[in-house]
């Protein structure tokens, strides 16, 4: 029988860190601790931040009500940590090391989502966990071959909000996560499109390195070619092209937004161009799950739509109209990680999951 334990959920982003209390699957609070560049500027690295925003965290909890010494566990997300298979993992020794050591892990904010639950979880006697990663890889190893030996289909993508929205999805349709095939396009400033066979994600669409369609601020799949010529031809330096496949390609390279927002009222003002470029990023997920459908033999039970930009009619309905021949198309919007990494720890706590042990 299921116990509402109380847990607190963690997510750290580069100007702000979101906490959230849950009892059970009950959210009952949720609240943000927005950071000023200023402030942050005082902190040489991302984990010299953690105190920090421990302080402000706990400051905020107890100013609603609650108290972190009442809490059954911590749970944070985890970083850009070493490729590992998806589930909720207990935050060990060597998990800490490489958060606050891994070269990759330095590249985002989240890494301090694990340490920070495992310095409450210390202080508190209390369990600490991260859950499904941004480098979960359950792909085989046919999904990682290219035409050039030297180079393999990397893996990073919007792990937690894809599973979570196939759960989500089971719970309202009385489903098992694990008996069902499923394409899932996570829509946000980066956007995934994976295949999930019987509760694994066995191909996806790498969200950093250019992989999939272009998104509000990444390129997306680019001609090779005419890439190389680009960079020749232009004198780009490794860090300006990084820039052009991650931060200053899509919508911004087309409008200077990211703001999908910012792109339909320009499409509302009669803006033709906005128009087809908006419709060409719709096209491109609709293609990408059409990829995605052929991974699994045509055996779709369901496409699932989500993230931020899934709130987007104009898009949901684009890409829905190309792909329902496929199967039926469900929207779910919101990335919802706070309530993902809460449940996660739920599953632990009511022994309906076994926690992993993270062996680097």
């Amino acid at each position: 029988m299921e116990k509402n334990f109380r847990v607190l959920a963690i997510n750290p982003g580069s100007t702000s860190t979101k906490v959230g209390v849950y009892e059970g699957y009950t959210m009952l609070y949720e609240g943000t601790v927005r950071h000023s560049q200023e402030e942050l500027s005082k902190y040489p690295t991302i984990h010299d931040q953690k105190d920090m925003r421990m302080e402000l965290v706990e400051e905020l909890i107890e100013e609603n009500g609650y108290k972190l010494s009442e809490m059954d566990a911590f749970v944070g997300r985890g970083g850009i940590v070493r490729p590992l298979k998806s589930g909720v993992y207990t935050i060990n020794e060597k998990l800490m090391d490489d958060l606050k050591n891994l070269p990759s892990a330095q590249r985002h904010a989240s890494m301090l989502g694990g340490v920070i639950a495992r310095a409450f979880g210390d202080a508190y006697g209390k369990p600490s966990f991260i859950v499904d990663p941004v480098t979960v890889d359950e792909r085989e190893e046919i999904a990682k071959i290219t035409g050039i030996p030297e180079i393999k289909r990397d893996c990073i993508f919007h792990c937690l909000n894809q599973k979570s929205a196939c759960r989500y999805h089971c719970r309202l349709n009385g489903l098992k996560y694990e008996n069902i095939n499923a394409v899932v396009a996570h829509m946000g400033g980066g956007i995934s499109v994976a295949a999930h066979r019987r509760g694994v994600i066995v191909d996806v669409t790498d969200a950093i390195s250019g992989e999939g369609p272009f998104t509000p601020e990444r390129c997306g799949y680019i001609p090779a070619r005419l890439l190389a010529d680009l960079i020749y031809e232009g004198g780009y330096s490794r860090e300006e092209v990084y820039k052009l496949i991650s931060g200053k390609g899509g919508l911004m390279a087309h409008f200077n937004t990211n703001s999908a927002l910012d792109v339909e009222k320009m499409i509302e003002n009669g803006d033709e161009h906005a128009k087809l470029v908006y419709e060409a990023m719709a096209y491109n997920i609709a293609k990408c799950v059409g990829q995605m459908a052929a991974v699994l033999s045509g055996d779709v039970d369901a496409v699932i739509l989500t993230g931020g930009m899934a709130y987007s009619k104009m898009l949901t309905d684009y890409i829905s109209e190309h792909v329902k021949f496929i199967a039926p198309v469900f929207v779910y919007p919101g990335e919802g990680e706070l309530s993902a990494l809460a449940a996660g720890a739920m599953r632990v706590l009511n022994n309906e999951e076994e926690p992993k042990e993270y062996l680097g």
